[in-house]
């Protein structure tokens, strides 16, 4: 009996042992680790905050509402671009609310465009499955064109300018579609602006 307690102690004494060094290890030492390692990335480790005049307005890898005629839209969001409750609305392709949310996407989107619905990119009816995407299509930016242009005393080609400079392109050359920043572009918008 003696010795089967003192076996269970000196197991249990070697098992916190190994959960202290473990803790240190994994939950202060590598964090710190990866921490320091990143800090020569700079913003790219803090989640690449974008900046208007030093201060945070955004960030490149988050999309945002933007309300109003004078910005590019973003792309519709289920949660409001909330990031603490970033999720796809999970409504399939036959559910009829989504099929009705769609439609009434598209009427807004072409009304305010002054276009056919049918010319209505698929990026400005859906969104993403985070529901937070900060880029739209190449296509809906230029939809958008000659509204944004307008309203910001803008000529269309510059706008067309601004788009071509904010659309990246596939990542590693292959994979993915060419995309445009959206908040990144409605801050060049607001520095062009007369």
């Amino acid at each position: 009996m003696y010795s089967l307690l003192t076996d269970l102690v000196r197991q249990s004494a070697a098992g916190l042992r190994l959960l202290l060094v473990l803790t240190v290890l994994l939950g202060v030492g590598y964090p710190a680790a990866v921490w320091a390692v990143a800090q020569p990335l700079g913003d790219h480790a803090a989640g690449q905050p974008v900046r208007l005049d030093g201060e945070v307005v955004g960030s490149a890898l988050l999309g945002q509402q933007f309300e109003g005629e004078r910005w590019f839209h973003s792309r519709p969001s289920p949660n409001d671009h909330d990031t603490l409750a970033s999720a796809p609305s999970n409504l399939g392709p036959s559910n009829e609310d989504l099929m009705a949310t769609i439609a009434e996407r598209r009427d807004t989107v072409a009304a305010a465009e002054g276009v056919d619905p049918h010319q209505v990119p698929a990026d400005a009816l859906t969104a993403s499955g985070s529901g937070l995407d900060p880029h739209i299509s190449p296509e809906y930016a230029r939809l958008q064109a000659d509204r944004v242009a307008r309203v910001n005393g803008l000529t269309p080609e510059r706008v067309a300018r601004l788009i071509e400079s904010a659309t990246s392109g596939r990542s590693w050359g292959f994979l993915g579609a060419p995309g445009v920043n959206v908040l990144e572009l409605n801050l060049a918008i607001a520095q062009e602006r007369p």
